[in-house]
């Protein structure tokens, strides 16, 4: 994706970036990405830093196209390792240490960190020395959903950019243009509660599954028969999404280590292996989640009807099933289904067996919902 078109539905980030592009701009040294989830600020910030590492290069279009792969030496995309929070080790190397090294090819380096309101105290005083005196070649991008969670000191550091939720519309137009029925796109926009990728991903791929299996495991549950076990789904999902994030890492660490003399390349390879098991298991968790909100927006859809709430419904291409599903159930026993969902969600951080955690649900959601 172009800088262009990531930035078009953006005016306030158009303003800021556009302006700062070389070799005519003065980008600065440190940057606030911040908006909704699915906004489009990683999209945003792999386009800047393309921009930014293509300057001055033989091949632009090559150097912004590994960047896209995430397979560009001077490039150093950062997210936690934490189920909750990113640590001092997180950035110690990756960032504080890596960036008094002068770029291995590019004239710039660019270093972006994903859900930078998740900094735990200690990283975020690491973090604040080197936003305080950065080499004139070093560029962070912090992007977050939630910039009050930062520290002041560490936000009053960064020029902010704003990137603002796509409207329901723009989402089912971008939803239908990807050739997606229009009931289905609208129900997408509205399951994805403004998150734009989150709408894609509903509508596209895995998606479409993703979204069955979540339905007939809350309709199994409000029923009682839950024999065929329709949550399993889920967490083949879930760990599909899982492999498909690390053989993406893998693949750019072979591609790039291959360019690399024998001893940078061992180094590269072990932190390479590190990280694609990170990836997998964020790929997995986050897949889980996803699958998880769904059963719990079944629900709360099902307690809507029962409360003669249909126009605020998201499944809105499913209200005949979601009729039926109200029969025989109080919105109130409903809500509270949508607690136990929630509290499930929650426990995915602290590393819980994932079979047994959508198992036992199923089981409490059968005891609270299921007719005697």
């Amino acid at each position: 994706m172009t800088l262009a078109d990531a930035l078009a539905p953006h005016p306030h980030a158009r303003a800021v970036l556009r302006s700062a592009i070389p070799p005519h701009g003065a980008p600065s040294h440190a940057y606030l990405f911040h908006g909704p989830a699915g906004s489009g600020k990683a999209r945003a910030a792999r386009a800047f830093a393309a921009e930014l590492l293509a300057e001055g290069s033989p091949d632009p279009d090559r150097t912004r196209a590994r960047v896209e792969r995430n397979a560009h030496p001077d490039l150093t995309w950062v997210v936690r390792s934490g189920a909750a929070d990113m640590r001092v080790v997180d950035i110690a190397e990756p960032v504080v240490g890596a960036v008094s090294h002068r770029p291995f090819e590019a004239q710039r380096r660019v270093f972006v960190l994903e859900d930078a309101d998740t900094l735990n105290d200690e990283a975020a005083a690491k973090l604040l020395k080197t936003l305080e005196e950065p080499p004139a070649y070093a560029h962070l991008l912090l992007l977050t959903a939630h910039p009050r969670d930062l520290l002041d000191t560490v936000r009053s550091r960064c020029q902010s950019v704003r990137f603002d939720a796509p409207s329901p519309a723009r989402l089912e137009e971008l939803i239908a243009g990807r050739g997606v029925s229009p009931e289905q796109a609208h129900a997408c926009a509205r399951l994805s509660l403004g998150d734009a990728d989150r709408a894609l991903a509903l509508a596209l791929g895995q998606g479409p599954a993703l979204r069955h299996a979540a339905e007939l495991t809350a309709r199994a549950c409000l029923t009682g028969a839950v024999t065929g076990r329709p949550w399993e789904a889920i967490l083949a999902s879930a760990k599909e999404r899982g492999a498909q994030a690390r053989t993406t890492i893998e693949e750019g660490v072979a591609e790039e280590a291959e360019r690399l003399p024998d001893r940078e390349r061992r180094t590269a390879v072990r932190e390479g292996e590190e990280t694609a098991k990170r990836a997998e298991r964020r790929a997995r968790t986050g897949a889980l989640d996803e699958g998880l909100r769904l059963i719990g927006l079944w629900l709360r859809d099902v307690a809507c009807i029962a409360d003669g709430a249909q126009d605020v419904v998201h499944a809105t291409d499913r209200l005949e099933a979601l009729r039926a599903d109200s029969e025989g159930h109080t919105s109130a026993a409903l809500r509270a289904g949508v607690d136990l969902v929630d509290a499930t969600r929650s426990s995915l951080s602290v590393n819980v067996g994932e079979d047994l955690a959508l198992e036992a649900l199923v089981a409490r959601l059968v005891t609270r919902l299921a007719p005697a």
